[in-house]
Parts: C-alpha cells; structure tokens; sequence
C-alpha cells in the first residue's frame, strides 16, 4: 500500500490535469507512471521533475534504451518498485 498521497487522474483539475494530459500522451503504456503521480500535491514540482526527466531520457551520449536500462538496475538495487 502506497504511504503517499496521490491525485488521481480522473481527479486531477486546472495544472496538474494539463501535466498528467501530457504525461499520458508521451506514456507508451497509456498512463501516468506512478513514479510521477507521487509528486502530484505539487504540480509545480511535478513540472520541474517531468523536464529534467525528458532531458535526461532523450538520446544523447546513451540511449534512451540504456538509460532506462540503468534506471532499472538502479531501482532494483535499491529495492524500489519504481
């Protein structure tokens, strides 16, 4: 069970439904990942997290494959479901 509080997306009103529209349409799944909705209580930080994750997901010296290939490994080295 998640400990922190998360808007929902069908919940979601002025900024944040604009953040999570967007989100949704760049999700391969569909969605909102849930790793962005924990930040939801703050759609101005929401924003800020989304960019630099963009930046850094975007084909550069790496991948976007290997970077999510790191960001895997990581997580799972931390034990995080993210």
């Amino acid at each position: 069970m998640a400990r922190i509080k998360m808007v929902e997306e069908s919940d979601a009103e002025g900024p944040l439904a604009v953040l999570y529209a967007a989100s949704k349409s760049r999700s391969i799944a569909g969605g909102v990942p849930d790793i962005l909705r924990t930040m939801s209580l703050r759609p101005d930080f929401l924003a800020a997290i989304d960019a630099a994750s963009r930046m850094h997901f975007t084909d550069g010296a790496l991948s976007r494959a290997q970077h999510e290939m790191i960001a895997s490994y990581v997580s799972a080295l931390n034990r995080c479901r993210y």
